[in-house]
């Protein structure tokens, strides 16, 4: 019974068991961006062009700088653990 229940479930069971892959997917693909020192750095470089060409203030520069550099200590201290 347990296995006809499955294959009649099928037609819902599998795209909304293929969307939560996909959400799982998609959040291990940010979170390892967010914790990515290459990308941190990638981030504080575009951040001192913006801040070169003008595009952006000094305070919103540093605002800026000091949320980048929270989370590349962050991504150091866990890479450690």
């Amino acid at each position: 019974m347990g296995l006809l229940t499955r294959l009649l479930a099928v037609p819902v069971s599998g795209p909304v068991h293929g969307s939560l892959w996909i959400a799982r997917k998609i959040h291990e693909a940010a979170e390892q961006q967010l914790t990515d020192p290459g990308a941190i750095r990638r981030e504080l470089q575009q951040l001192e062009a913006a801040l070169l060409a003008g595009q952006i203030s000094e305070e919103a520069y540093d605002e800026a700088e000091e949320v980048l550099l929270n989370r590349l200590r962050e991504a150091r201290s866990g890479a450690g653990r």
